[in-house]
């Protein structure tokens, strides 16, 4: 990488590094421990690979790290030297030195194609968040759909800015919510990837900066790449706590991103949930910067645990809507095959996304959007999505059992909402995991798939699309993939084949 993006203060590099488990800080070789400088090197290195230090990060100069970790400046500067050597680290004279991962190691940016159907039978899907359509719903809103499509079939069928009875509904939902919103606040979109993609059209150009969640969700990173965006990492909390709001802060004050991605209710992957004070800083911060958050909500209505109070939106802390734009998706609440998404900006950000659509997809089908606004209209939504809660929680219980009982040594987090499980695999390389997992009749997206230049790897996502025998069948082969990581038994994964994550 030519440059860095961010930058790593030494007080809070020696802070991560004091921080990890005591089985990583603790490294011994053949039963000795390691040098001081070699510890350092490898802590740091650890540190990338689980993403809490992001890629093309700047390091701070030997004498801070030296004297905010309490270790001679020769030490740091054998580290950082250990550290080029294996290609974690690179530098350049004037500009510092900045993390990195080593030339020619696969960097697995993309996901995985869903399964045919047919191929079930042979193989355990854990590649794709998604849900089968939750009915009687499904069919109940297309019946709804039908009656009501001769009245749209003597136009032209195109609405770039969405059906007027669906932006209408959806309008009057955020306005239940406590936001005020008109219908000109909204756009109806293909999906949730369509209304991020249409942002990206409007409001960056190849070569700007994109701030995003690290990890983050890897088919939007991926469409940001395709862009041309340039992304900033920025580590989640410790523990996952929510956003690292200092950590954002200074990303937006030094790299001055055009614009910042972030999930705030139940992020994909980790199911994190950013608390109401940090949602509050966390626009007091874009605004500062000059930076349009785009934030994702289409996981919010997935709260499996009902006594987790839910904050306000992002957009409740943006009244005069400057800096914040909204996202959500039927895909997720609903069903994936339901390909409808939303934005919810300011009237004249909307009307500038209206005015550029003609050059892409001209707008979304119109028997799909009054299915949705069907169900919004009659209850059935929220009948619809308590259905998916529950059967999400289930899943999700079901995972978290068999993976306690077959993979113990595996850490995780319990997410209070969303669909997926971001698991810490003992550290064994999750890339090599998934790749021994395929070949076992179980495929998995490793870590490095959601972040930024081959970060996370000591990673896999778990879905909550499986319960009861399929779950502890899917631990019983992911187990037997571990096994044969820990011998070097597989092979390098695939990098050739197209692939995507849902």
């Amino acid at each position: 990488m030519a440059q860095w993006t961010s930058a790593v203060g030494a007080p809070q590099l020696a802070r991560l590094l004091r921080s990890q488990d005591p089985r990583d800080a603790e490294l011994t070789a053949a039963g000795r421990k390691l040098p001081a400088y070699r510890s350092l090197a490898d802590g740091v290195r650890l540190l990338v690979l689980e993403g809490r230090v992001p890629v093309a990060a700047r390091l701070p100069a030997e004498r801070e790290l030296a004297a905010a970790f309490g270790v001679s400046r020769t030490t740091v500067a054998a580290a950082y030297e250990a550290l080029r050597a294996e290609g974690f680290l690179e530098s350049r004279r004037g500009s510092g030195s900045w993390t990195a991962v080593p030339a020619g190691n696969p960097l697995p940016t993309r996901g995985l194609e869903p399964l045919p159907p047919e191929a079930a039978g042979s193989m355990i899907d854990l590649g794709c968040a998604a849900l089968p359509a939750p009915e009687p719903w499904l069919t109940r809103a297309v019946q709804g759909a039908m009656a009501d499509l001769p009245l749209y079939a003597h136009t032209h069928g195109d609405y770039p800015a969405g059906l007027p009875v669906l932006r209408q509904a959806l309008a009057d939902r955020y306005t239940a919510r406590g936001i005020p919103t008109m219908p000109e606040q909204i756009m109806v979109t293909t999906g949730a990837m369509g209304a991020v993609a249409a942002i990206c059209r409007l409001c960056t150009g190849p070569g700007e900066r994109v701030a995003v969640d690290s990890p983050s969700y890897a088919n939007i990173l991926q469409l940001m790449r395709d862009a041309g965006a340039r992304l900033v990492p920025v580590a989640l909390g410790e523990r996952l706590a929510g956003w690292d709001i200092p950590a954002w802060r200074q990303v937006m004050r030094d790299a001055a991103p055009r614009m910042a991605y972030v999930v705030a209710d139940f992020h994909n992957p980790t199911g994190t949930l950013a608390t109401e004070d940090q949602r509050r800083r966390m626009v007091d911060a874009a605004r500062s910067a000059g930076t349009l958050l785009v934030v994702d909500e289409t996981m919010r209505e997935l709260q499996l645990d009902p006594d987790t109070e839910l904050p306000r939106p992002v957009c409740a802390f943006d009244p005069a809507g400057s800096s914040v734009i909204t996202v959500g998706s039927a895909s997720k609440a609903f069903w994936a095959g339901m390909r409808i998404g939303w934005v919810r900006a300011a009237p004249d950000i909307i009307r500038s996304l209206i005015a550029a659509r003609a050059y892409s997809d001209l707008g979304s089908p119109v028997l799909e959007q009054l299915a949705i606004a069907s169900l919004l209209e009659s209850g059935g939504w929220e009948e619809a999505v308590r259905i998916r809660r529950d059967q999400a929680r289930e899943n999700r219980d079901a995972i978290v059992e068999a993976l306690g009982r077959h993979l113990p040594d595996w850490e995780f987090s319990i997410p209070r909402g969303g669909l997926t499980l971001w698991v810490r695999t003992g550290g064994l390389s999750g890339s090599r995991i998934a790749e021994a997992g395929e070949r076992l009749g179980v495929r998995v997206p490793s870590g490095p798939r959601f972040g930024v230049d081959g970060a996370f790897e000591g990673f896999v996502r778990l879905p909550f699309t499986v319960n009861g025998a399929v779950a502890d069948e899917a631990a019983v082969r992911l187990a037997r993939a571990a096994r044969l990581v820990a011998t070097g038994a597989p092979t390098e994964p695939d990098q050739s084949r197209h692939a995507f994550v849902a």
